[in-house]
């Protein structure tokens, strides 16, 4: 019996292949311009110009900016530090974990990550709460996760907020680091002795709501309504 050798299926060719370096050089230069210009600064026309790339190339790789600025973070701040949830089994154990975090989070960026945070918790707070669920717990704030299990321990009343932690401690280290002050283990552990454990202690004996810390990711503007 006679029969027809069926048509060679032609392979499927493959897309171009995706330049890690390329994309580790144009997530630089975007670290790099959100450390002179900030958030509201980034453009993909002004990245795609200084990387020398087409603004097309960008768009392949990020649909937004938002996109692109994680993605920046996560390549670049981020990449020096944990990003492990933080669970040391004490609460101050945590605080401490969570300072010396941001403290190698500034040191990596010079600075520009917690100013991004900042910047993008009055512009776009919901970028700087990717940031928290893209990269882990930068420091810049305390994670829901960690006032619950100090609760679970007893070391915390239900009801602790977490302001004087997201006002104080990004904005102390910040200021610190800007004026070239130490901030080594036993600044850290005064910091957190003296003034965040008795603080967020107290917290829970308040009645009234308490604002959003700077670094939160949701100040209130001087021109709200609630202000």
């Amino acid at each position: 019996m006679s029969y027809r050798k069926p048509a060679a299926v032609p392979e499927a060719r493959a897309g171009r292949p995706r330049d890690d370096q390329r994309e580790f050089e144009i997530l630089a230069v975007v670290n790099a311009v959100l450390g002179e210009v900030g958030y509201d600064g980034v453009t993909f026309e002004g990245v795609a110009r200084r990387a020398g790339a087409s603004k097309s190339t960008l768009y392949r790789r990020w649909k937004t900016k938002r996109e692109m600025v994680i993605a920046a973070v996560k390549a670049g701040p981020a990449s020096h530090v944990g990003s492990d949830d933080v669970d040391t089994g004490t609460l101050r154990g945590d605080l401490l974990v969570l300072c010396k975090r941001l403290v190698r989070t500034m040191a990596a960026a010079d600075g520009s990550m917690p100013l991004l945070l900042l910047q993008a918790g009055l512009e776009d707070p919901e970028l700087c709460d990717e940031i928290e669920r893209s990269v882990g717990p930068t420091g810049a704030r305390l994670p829901a996760a960690v006032i619950a299990a100090a609760v679970e321990r007893g070391e915390l009343l239900e009801g602790t907020d977490p302001f004087p932690f997201d006002e104080v401690v990004g904005s102390v280290i910040l200021l610190r680091r800007l004026n070239g002050l130490d901030i080594d283990d036993r600044y850290l552990e005064a910091l957190i002795d003296s003034v965040i454990l008795p603080a967020l202690r107290a917290t829970a004996l308040d009645t009234d709501e308490l604002p959003p810390g700077i670094f939160s990711g949701h100040p209130a503007r001087a021109s709200d309504p609630q202000n």
